[in-house]
């Protein structure tokens, strides 16, 4: 099983980025789908899930109103648009595929990772 993670890289406090996750849709179609991210020297943190079909999603409260998870099942892909970035923000985003259909919020909700890509927010 693979995770291809994209879309990460160097941005300034206040801009953008959009990353992009695909999956084989034999493991994702069905199940609910999520990015973390580990900061240097921190703990893995959940930043945002999507359900099975993308009705339900569900962010931290740090990152809501400034970040958008979606979907698409016809490219078994999940993204994660980042607006208003801010330095505390840099970390390596990690995707991943849920054991179930619904949300969860911790790591061990998640069968599969992908390999992560880098956000670094400068100041």
């Amino acid at each position: 099983v693979q995770l291809q993670a994209s879309g990460g890289g160097l941005v300034q406090a206040g801009g953008s980025l959009r990353l992009s996750c695909a999956a084989s849709k034999r493991t994702s179609s069905n199940n609910a789908m999520g990015w973390f991210r580990r900061a240097p020297g921190k703990e893995r943190e959940f930043v945002a899930a999507i359900n099975w079909n993308g009705g339900s999603t569900i962010y931290t409260d740090s990152v809501r109103d400034r970040f958008t998870i979606s979907r698409d099942s016809t490219k078994n892909t999940v993204d994660l648009q980042m607006n208003s970035l801010k330095p505390e923000d840099s970390a390596v985003y990690y995707c991943a595929v849920g054991y179930a259909s619904n949300v969860a919020t911790t790591g061990r909700g998640y069968a599969y990772w992908g390999q992560g890509t880098l956000v670094t927010v400068s100041s």
